[in-house]
């Protein structure tokens, strides 16, 4: 039901799966020392990083994972990665919770490193925050290290921080080598200084360089952005539609349904006033998930993401009766799902305030999407537009203001923020 879990989670994956070519010669400041013996494992290390580096993902990672732990059974950072390239959660933190236990025999940089990302691999990564402060610790003692610089990078870009984010993948490519995923990174600095056609011209050199058969999320998703924040929606739509294809063509879909790059084209679609693409998009996309390998848990979640979809997409349509029923619907799954499912409320708010809002009941929206995720610059747009309503021009202005400064790093910046800088200017 919440996008937000969603980004995070995939900001984990995202880290989990970053690393660097093993050790490049002539960089200083210390690194690790890999505790194998085995040149076959470094050799299929070296291999499987230069693939990540490359957007080359699926099938082939995991059997070269399972060639390093072949190579090496007691090598933890061989079995870390292992965990990485794992094609479903439940394996990937199985997979990880026994590397942390062989790393108590591993070096003192690859056990501080395999511990530090406890948070990040374990419960889907829902509580990646905490896994910043130790990796913190672990670059202070080890700053040649490139793959801790990596990792953080992304953890503190899925935590809003941008520049630090910035810092670390500078460091990252001063390490060397220089990789297009990194620099796929960094144009995302330039997306949110708003030099999205520099952004877009960097995307596109470092897609250039690729061998065949990649699938560069972060370039597509990042082309796609630059176009959003310039209103090219049709550009936009089809970046994504580059991914989804290369996503099928990679088998990636086999792992994980590709319902997410379904529900990215229905929100482009939904706020640009597309309706009737935006509901065929959500209604298609979660088509690939009963099916899926995914836990049944998850499939609950993406049901709610439907619902959740259709009935904003229903407000749109001025079909307020209908869009409200898939709003309770929303409530009585997390009513009924327990403990774990009381982590949906905030996206519950939000959905009951969007319809609200689209139905002209002002107040009654303000009082939900103040119960909303704040910390999303969407969410955000929604609640100052509902003080523009209400005639609280100066509150709507200093909310809008945040959506402008926000560092997002995910689609709801790039739908939100040119609207609220038109707002600022003329509130």
């Amino acid at each position: 039901m919440s996008m937000r879990k969603t980004r995070i989670v995939c900001a984990v994956m995202a880290a989990a799966l970053a690393s660097a070519v093993v050790h490049p010669e002539g960089n200083s400041g210390r690194k690790f020392e890999w505790t194998t013996k085995s040149p076959e494992a470094k050799a299929l290390l070296g291999q499987l990083q230069l693939r990540i580096e490359n957007f080359q993902v699926g099938p082939e990672n995991l059997e070269l994972a399972k060639k390093i732990v072949a190579a090496d059974p007691s090598f933890a950072m061989g079995q870390y990665y292992l965990s990485a390239v794992s094609a479903t959660p439940a394996d990937a933190e199985k997979e990880y919770l026994k590397a942390k236990e062989m790393a108590k025999n591993a070096s003192d940089g690859e056990r501080r490193f395999i511990e530090g990302m406890h948070y990040a691999r374990v419960n889907q990564g829902v509580d990646f925050k905490k896994a910043i402060e130790p990796l913190e610790a672990v670059a202070k003692d080890y700053p040649g290290e490139r793959l801790v610089q990596v990792i953080l990078g992304q953890l503190y870009a899925g935590d809003n921080q941008a520049e630090k984010a910035r810092i670390a993948f500078l460091k990252t490519q001063a390490i060397g080598p220089k990789t297009a995923r990194v620099e796929a990174f960094l144009a995302n600095d330039d997306l949110l200084k708003g030099r999205y056609a520099k952004a877009r011209a960097t995307y596109q050199s470092v897609e250039k360089s690729l061998p065949k058969g990649s699938v560069p999320f972060a370039i597509r998703f990042g082309v796609t952005f630059s176009h959003l924040y310039e209103g090219n929606v049709d550009a936009a739509l089809e970046s994504l539609r580059t991914y989804l294809a290369e996503y099928k063509a990679g088998k990636l879909d086999q792992q994980f349904p590709e319902v997410f790059i379904w529900n990215a084209m229905a929100r482009i679609n939904l706020e640009n006033g597309r309706l009737e693409e935006a509901m065929k998009d959500y209604e298609k996309g979660y088509e690939s998930v009963p099916g899926s390998t995914l836990a049944e848990d998850q499939k609950q979640t993406w049901l709610g993401r439907l619902h959740h979809g259709k009935a904003r997409t229903l407000a749109k349509m001025g079909k307020f009766q209908e869009a409200w029923a898939e709003t309770e619907t929303i409530k009585k799954m997390i009513e009924g799902g327990g403990e774990p499912a009381k982590q949906y409320w905030p996206a519950y708010h939000y959905v009951a305030g969007y319809v609200k809002l689209e139905q002209g009941e002002y107040d009654a929206a303000l009082e939900q999407l103040k119960q909303a995720d704040m910390n999303n610059p969407f969410d955000t747009l929604l609640l100052a537009r509902a003080y523009e309503k209400l005639g609280q021009k100066e509150e709507a202005k200093k909310t809008y203001q945040k959506v402008v400064e926000s560092q997002w790093p995910g689609i709801e910046r790039p739908l939100a923020y040119p609207e609220a800088v038109k707002k600022v200017k003329s509130l």
